[in-house]
């Protein structure tokens, strides 16, 4: 066994080969670009080395400056992860050339599966079902046409090269089809420098369902079960599980015995899987699942795996790797239970899942146990970068039974937290609640399918968010006054207590929020043990306490609700059952005397950087001028009035970074 091992990867991916070096007593090499100096995965290796800038074509995606790095800190070996240079034969040469050892399938392998027309005709050959369609190499429009209706509608147009939905088209009839080809080539093209295409049968009700297999470099190969991974967006995978709902032992063997073919006709070595797409028009069957193609690494998913076998797959790709065999009982493992992960993305599904970039002001992950696994690539306080996957961690339940999963799961989720940037939480909770996803009724167009079901509408300022807003500021300010009569060593008595008490009239005044058709003033009255808030349309009690790290538990007319808080300038974010609420703050003082607003804050919409003010208090502004311009994801958002206002306070200046929520502008009240 070789004693020091470079991950040549990042984030969630290289902690988690970092945690089974650990526990083998290997020691640790990681990489880093200047986005990731201060990473999690950084500061757990043993031995870190900066290889560029942050782009990934200056950093993880250059192979030279990772192999100088290997043979500088003295590694032996590499291990590419899953994605960047994972699937690349050129970089596993390399590390040969170089005398290290690749933790990964010979280069041989990674090219025969790296073209999908190549790599299906050479399954056909091994006895590997595949979906009927044209892999040929004459790309003209007329043949491909041609191939087309003879494949019959509808169908799909991939790209030879691709993978992750690029370059691929699905087409319902022959009208559509030259202007679907045009753009399947052009994506392809600039994806992957390669612009052949294939054409495929449309698979009805398909379902995603992958082989995890096993090979060594002494021809022994074995089939570790199947995984579901039906459920995505965008045909990127969202929630994986195993085993797969409704598979027999018959299916199972046969797709098991196909997947092992795949392995062995190609010389396979290490943790590979072979992605199926299994036709459950008429439910699923050993008769209609075809080979779509084959990763030639270790997966995302393959936590489920390993918690129904019992298994470390990254110690058995150390251990085959360095030469080992297969254990002899490798063919002999069982199921045990039913295991379901969740990928928690930091960004937005009410914005078409769009990417929410931005520093975790707050992150309160489940805590591990048992039934429990996180996988985190990110810290509280980390920042998530443009330049890379927005993937904050995964969660994956483990259960006797799938419903016992799914309900360890989406409990875990609920109470997950995530503040300064949107994340899927919450849409991740509502899939796993969906009934039809406890039926076991999926299929790859689930989600968009109940897309309206799914993703979860902003509560707002609610009479929830509102009652916790007050107490979790009532209570600092008692905290405040607390900490300054200790400062001061006032004596005990009446004149000293936080109990609400004023002379002439027991209250505590008033707090103030900005909402979206003006100022929201609650009176509080104290009660003994808590507040009376007088709400928009009645008034609740409210009683509670801050517990520490962010966390407040809030009673609300007899009902108890834990939330977490972060305290921004001008605004709380507040995190309820996976969902994140900024909830702006009003001071009447510092916003002129106590004025009526008479519209919304202007809020920062994403996390980024502001580049430019253009108003300034007292500036009388009309409908569509610009107030603010925010830069995010490379591109620039200006911020505009909603009507005939008067500014009356800027929150923001040129430079500023802010979180998502920020207010940036308030107005006073018009004429």
């Amino acid at each position: 066994m070789f004693r020091s091992v470079l991950i040549a990867n990042r984030g969630e991916i290289a902690r988690r080969v970092m945690r089974t070096a650990r526990a083998m007593g290997i020691r640790t090499v990681a990489v880093y670009s200047d986005a990731d100096e201060g990473a999690a995965h950084v500061a757990e290796a043993d031995v870190a080395v900066r290889i560029g800038e942050a782009e990934p074509r200056l950093s993880y995606l250059n192979a030279s400056a990772i192999i100088a790095a290997a043979k500088l800190t003295g590694a032996e070996a590499v291990h590419p992860g899953y994605g960047f240079l994972s699937e690349n034969a050129d970089f596993a040469e390399a590390c040969d050339a170089a005398g290290l050892i690749f933790i990964g399938p010979p280069a041989g392998a990674i090219r025969a599966m790296g073209l999908k027309d190549a790599a299906k005709a050479l399954m056909v050959k091994a006895g590997v079902p595949v979906v009927p369609g044209y892999h040929g190499d004459d790309q003209t429009q007329a043949r491909l046409r041609e191939e087309a209706a003879t494949v019959g509608y509808p169908l799909l147009i991939k790209a030879v090269a691709g993978g992750g939905g690029k370059g691929m088209r699905r087409v319902e009839g022959e009208a559509d089809f030259d202007k679907a080809l045009e753009g399947a080539k052009r994506e392809a093209q600039s994806a992957f420098g390669d612009a052949r295409v294939l054409i495929e049968k449309y698979v009805s009700r398909p379902r995603h369902i992958e082989i995890q297999v096993f090979a060594d470099a002494h021809g022994n190969a074995v089939s570790l079960f199947e995984r579901d991974c039906s459920l995505q967006r965008r045909h990127q995978k969202v929630i994986e599980e195993a085993p797969a709902p409704g598979m027999t032992d018959e299916m199972r063997a046969i797709m098991g015995e196909a997947a092992v073919k795949c392995a062995l006709a190609i010389g396979y070595r290490g943790a590979g899987t072979v992605e199926f797409i299994a036709d459950t028009s008429a439910g699923l069957s050993p008769e209609r699942f075809y080979f779509m193609e084959m990763n030639t690494r270790l997966q995302v998913e393959h936590p489920v795996t390993e918690m129904i076998t019992g298994l470390d797959l990254v110690q058995w790709q150390f251990r085959v790797a360095a030469g080992e065999q297969l254990p002899r009982d490798a063919g002999a493992l069982g199921i045990r239970g039913h295991a379901i992960e969740a990928r928690l993305y930091a960004e937005d599904p009410a914005k078409n899942f769009l990417p929410s970039i931005g520093r975790l002001l707050r992150l309160r992950l489940p805590e591990e146990g048992p039934h429990l696994r996180v996988d985190a690539g990110v810290r509280q306080g980390d920042a998530v970068t443009m330049f890379y996957d927005p993937m904050i961690a995964k969660v994956i339940a483990w259960d006797e039974t799938r419903a016992g999963a799914l309900r360890r799961l989406s409990q875990a989720l609920s109470a997950t937290e995530v503040a300064g940037l949107r994340s899927n939480a919450g849409f991740l909770v509502e899939c796993l609640r969906h009934p039809a996803f406890a039926k076991g009724d999926i299929d790859t167009g689930f989600i968009e399918r109940h897309l309206v079901e799914i993703v979860p509408k902003a509560e707002g300022l609610s009479t929830r968010v509102l009652a916790i807003a007050c107490l979790h500021e009532l209570l600092r300010q008692q905290a405040q006054a607390l900490a300054l009569a200790e400062t001061r060593r006032e004596p005990g008595g009446p004149w000293s207590l936080l109990d609400g008490f004023r002379i002439g009239r027991l209250g505590h005044g008033a707090l103030h929020f900005a909402g979206e058709a003006g100022r929201i003033t609650i009176a509080v009255t104290y009660e003994r043990g808590g507040y009376r808030l007088a709400v928009p349309g009645g008034s609740v009690v409210v009683s509670g306490a801050l517990e520490g790290d962010g966390q407040i538990t809030a009673v609300i007319d007899g009902v108890r609700h834990s939330a977490g808080v972060v305290a921004l300038p001008g605004s709380l974010l507040i995190t309820l059952e996976g969902q994140t609420l900024s909830v702006p703050l009003v001071d009447p003082l510092a916003a002129g005397g106590g004025e009526e607003f008479t519209g919304a804050a202007i809020l920062a919409p994403m996390p980024g950087r502001i580049t430019a003010v253009s108003v300034k208090p007292g500036d009388r502004v009309r409908r569509g001028q610009a107030l603010v311009s925010l830069e995010a994801m490379k591109m620039e958002h200006t911020l505009t009035a909603p009507g005939e206002r008067e500014v009356a306070e800027v929150r923001v200046a040129p430079g500023d970074q802010v979180a998502e929520g920020t207010v940036t502008v308030l107005f006073k009240t018009a004429g």
